[in-house]
């Protein structure tokens, strides 16, 4: 007897075309906290991951066709895994799996890991731009919105975490930069080491969901914030992300600035949530832990000399 999750999958793989009859689900693949990811072998293909996508997703600011061309541009140049098929009109993906193992969070401050995360973002970042915004400075407040829409509470911390914003995105402002292609979402669970090692071989970067044009810093702060990366690793992502190699105050300015930035978006995405998904996850904590790092950086000392440095220009 087919099991439940046999019975949802096995009629979406008849619709791939060439797959009919030589498609089995091997199983689910754990970790996710918007979708849920299916493993499936193919006769004579090998493996396949098929992204059974969220409920409502579109109201996290998703956009399934951007997914699918910023999958197929990031897997183009080498970084992300192959795109074999998008199902419509549900905008399921089904990618080629890949060999790699997960990369401890201590590990990822290693100069290895560094350059590694480094040149990947930036071959994104100076790719083709993509058809659609991912902008860190609109999107908690379409989470906002999104999360009235569905009845959930408004979070105390929201109004100071808003003014922070709105200081963040002034100093961004005085010396703007153009947008760029962003993956937006450098969770550690996100990456993978490549078997032989991420010093010979590289990374595999995953999840392209909430891909979109947005300020180049802020995939670097998002990456050093999700992942803990000390100062000196900032510092030396930095170096490594720039051609040029300067490690300006500007520029570790804007990463820093972007951390905050990150923890406000991660947390109004965790508020969103509450109001539309089914997984077992508690969505309030992850929101409310977001809310406090958030206002404990925005405290710091250092706080008001990076808006002033964010702001001048190099």
């Amino acid at each position: 007897m087919p099991s439940p999750l046999e019975e949802v999958v096995a009629p979406l793989l008849e619709r791939i075309p060439g797959w009919g009859g030589r498609a089995a689900v091997v199983g689910p693949l754990e970790g996710g906290i918007t979708n849920r990811n299916v493993l499936v072998d193919v006769d004579g293909e090998g493996r396949f991951v098929v992204r059974l996508a969220g409920k409502d997703t579109h109201l996290l600011e998703i956009d399934r066709p951007r997914e699918r061309d910023a999958n197929t541009r990031a897997a183009s140049l080498g970084i992300a895994p192959e795109v074999h098929a998008f199902l419509e009109p549900e905008g399921f993906l089904v990618t080629r799996f890949v060999a790699g193992r997960p990369i401890a969070t201590e590990r990822m401050s290693e100069p290895a890991t560094i350059d590694a995360v480094a040149s990947a973002l930036r071959a994104f970042h100076e790719s083709r731009p993509l058809a659609g915004d991912f902008d860190c400075f609109r999107v908690p407040f379409l989470h906002l919105a999104a999360a009235r829409s569905r009845g959930v509470a408004l979070p105390a911390q929201f109004d100071a975490c808003a003014r922070r914003a709105a200081e963040i995105e002034a100093a961004f402002s005085r010396t703007p930069e153009p947008r760029v292609p962003c993956h937006n979402d450098l969770l550690g669970a996100n990456f993978l080491e490549r078997p032989g090692g991420v010093a010979a071989a590289g990374i595999w970067l995953l999840d392209w969901e909430y891909a979109g044009m947005n300020e180049r810093s802020f995939d670097l702060g998002n990456f050093s914030t999700n992942n803990e990366l000390p100062p000196e690793a900032e510092e030396a992502l930095v170096g490594a992300y720039h051609l040029d190699r300067a490690v300006t105050p500007r520029r570790l300015a804007r990463l820093r600035l972007m951390k905050i930035m990150s923890d406000f978006r991660e947390a109004m995405w965790g508020v969103v949530q509450q109001g539309i998904s089914t997984l077992d996850f508690d969505y309030v904590d992850y929101a409310g832990k977001h809310f406090d790092r958030l206002l404990r950086q925005a405290s710091a000392p250092s706080y008001q000399a990076l808006l002033s440095a964010a702001a001048e220009k190099d």
